[in-house]
């Protein structure tokens, strides 16, 4: 069985009601997946055609497709042929009754059929998830065949709802579990979150919009550090800054269920395998940029913002990201870190953002991003131990991987880290400098009170703190997890979670200050992947966010000088990048690319230095065979 313990899943649900695409969101994470088609026939009919090729589009180009065609034995075949490193998608079992109701096959033990299915999911050692109509809330079919399908449907569907470790019913977008792994129905169905077993995280609230409004959770603060971790509260700010859930009906401000997805139980240990982005797309969208119609010299450094569209996307034609969620997260350390910070006013910001009022709620609005606000537990003084201890940090990384899961299933295409605490510019300098070698007084900021005065015997005590700290851990262990025990805490530990998380979703992550740097190189001690996924739009004037981009790798696009704080430099970047993006996917190449070879009227593509150079769009998914549409 996984690390999340199912190893089968039965997604049910009737016509459009969004189960693929949650069956679909299930096998995200899996480096490979073999999608099983269970269509037949339809070459007659363009609707039903155009469906399928809507599914096609849909999948990675990393997947391989099968189908099991008029063969229904094809199907058990192929699940107990599965090793268990195999992760399948089975869509759908309405085909697989279909092709076991043919007439050619008649006289048949239609049963015996649907029993070795059940013994097939039952002993495959693969992952897999199967999708299946639900028809049997409907009208009696008036047809004898109509009837026949519904009745040999339904006794498909419980035997395999009796094999599977999960069940999940889906309307209208909606999932709702009816069975755990434990076999047993899940308590409280259609008002509490099913929790993932194996990362002791308590479970969020549904972070997606129930409409255009957005619910509101309790923004509590930590009450047992060990355990459990506060609920974020989501915000959506209009372009005007004012926030978009006042006054909105209670029931849009009620939690629904989290929807569980592979990888949200995957043990957060040194050396995970997560995804890369594409290779090959970033350089290609680079290079087709030398040919396109720009008047003068083209993007400059904002190539760069283009470059790393196209791989995180895997096409050399990206799109402008359209959804966006910014994820702030508030903490406060003790000590000597918390030298010069105001808590009042650090929770007079986090309050505003929760109102939709101050610098980050009007730029969010503007880019038309929601926030996910999230406070964490206080955190002890670095240089006295350990902040916090071993638990409480496998939930904050539990935390901020269900955060990021949470973030690309309501659909966005883009998260930024955000920060708003006390202390943590002396604890990403501590961090910073016990994983670079750097000496920390030269990553330190400087401390800025009200009216641009700076603070430097306030800086002078972070100093104090940060050298004692890396002295008194001068001979422990380094590793990732010992570090932000020994001095991140709660919050870095939830920013290092939500960067692997949205890296396993292949979600791309905007940093752009000390917390989302030091939370980069943790990440990166864990599952190197991490870094390819995130983005720096603007270094700003900070020495501890340059030299840690550095390491990671990462080239700020701009270099604005930003101080707007940490995720609101970000969002004051987002509408340039957004425009490049768009100018370099909608411009096209250059008439004089374009030569009449004669008299005939056609026109040639030159490609001036070699054959390298692809100016057409690339389909993202290549057609594959059949499947069966909701």
């Amino acid at each position: 069985m996984s690390d999340d313990r199912w190893n089968t899943v039965l997604v049910l649900g009737g016509i459009r009601s969004g189960k693929s695409a949650f069956a679909e969101a299930l096998v995200a994470d899996a480096p490979s997946v073999r999608y099983v088609a269970t269509a037949v026939g339809g070459e007659g009919d363009p609707e039903w055609l155009a469906r399928i090729e809507a599914h096609q589009r849909r999948r990675p180009q990393s997947w391989s497709t099968e189908e099991t065609g008029a063969d229904p034995a094809r199907l058990a075949a192929l699940l107990t042929e599965a090793k268990p490193d195999d992760t399948l998608l089975v869509d759908d079992l309405g085909g697989w009754v279909t092709a076991l109701l043919d007439p050619a096959r008649q006289p048949n033990d239609d049963e015996a059929d649907v029993a070795a299915l059940a013994s097939a999911v039952r002993g495959c050692t693969a992952r897999v998830v199967l999708v299946s109509p639900e028809v049997g809330l409907t009208l009696v079919p008036t047809t004898p065949i109509g009837r026949a399908f519904a009745d040999a449907l339904g006794t498909t569907n419980q035997a395999l709802a009796e094999a599977c470790d999960r069940v999940a019913l889906v309307v209208a977008g909606r999932p709702v579990w009816l069975k755990d792994s434990a076999g047993d129905p899940v308590p409280g169905v259609g008002g509490a979150a099913l929790a993932a077993p194996s990362t002791g995280v308590t479970a969020l609230g549904d972070i997606s919009e129930k409409s255009d409004l957005s619910a509101t959770g309790a923004a509590a603060e930590l009450a047992a550090p060990e355990t459990t971790l506060a609920e974020p509260r989501l915000v959506a700010p209009a372009a005007g800054g004012e926030t978009l859930t006042a006054g909105a009906p209670a029931v849009l401000n009620e939690p629904t269920q989290q929807l569980p997805v592979v990888g949200v139980g995957t043990p957060i240990e040194p050396g995970m395998d997560l995804p890369l982005p594409d290779a090959d797309a970033g350089p290609d969208a680079r290079d087709r940029l030398v040919n396109v119609d720009f008047a003068g010299t083209g993007l400059g450094s904002l190539v760069e913002a283009v470059e790393f569209a196209a791989a995180t996307q895997g096409t050399t034609i990206p799109r402008p990201w359209s959804s966006v969620r910014v994820l702030l997260v508030s903490g406060r350390h003790d000590g000597g870190a918390a030298a010069g910070d105001d808590p009042a006013d650090a929770e007079r910001r986090v309050a505003e953002v929760e109102h939709g009022e101050g610098v980050l709620s009007r730029l969010a609005g503007q880019a038309g991003a929601d926030v996910a606000v999230l406070r964490v537990a206080r955190s002890g003084a670095i240089e006295d131990g350990p902040v916090t201890d071993e638990a409480a940090v496998d939930v904050a990384l539990g935390q901020g991987w269900r955060l990021a899961e949470a973030a690309a299933d309501a659909g966005r295409d883009l998260l930024v880290l955000a920060s708003i605490g006390v202390g943590t510019d002396a604890v990403a300098a501590a961090l910073s400098a016990a994983i670079t070698g750097a000496e920390p007084v030269e990553l330190l900021p400087r401390v800025l009170r009200a009216g641009g005065r700076f603070d430097d015997e306030a800086w002078m005590r972070r100093c104090a703190a940060v050298r004692d700290a890396l002295h008194r851990i001068r001979q422990a262990p380094r590793g990732a997890k010992d570090l932000l025990r020994e001095l991140g805490g709660t919050d870095f530990a939830v920013a290092v979670g939500a960067l692997l998380g949205a890296s396993s979703r292949r979600l791309p992550v905007l940093l752009d200050g000390p917390v989302g740097i030091a939370a980069g190189l943790v990440a990166r001690d864990l599952g190197s992947q991490a870094r390819h996924w995130c983005l720096l739009p603007d270094a700003g004037h900070l020495a501890i966010v340059a030299k840690g981009a550095d390491v990671l790798g990462l080239n700020p696009v701009l270099d604005l000088g930003l101080g707007l704080g940490e995720g609101a430099n970000a969002l004051a970047s987002l509408p340039l990048l957004r425009t490049a993006i768009g100018l370099a996917a909608a411009t096209p190449v250059h008439p004089a690319l374009l030569a009449e070879p004669g008299d005939g009227g056609a026109t040639d593509l030159i490609v001036p230095n070699d054959e390298d150079v692809d100016f057409a769009e690339p389909e993202p998914d290549g057609p594959g065979p059949a499947t069966t549409e909701e």
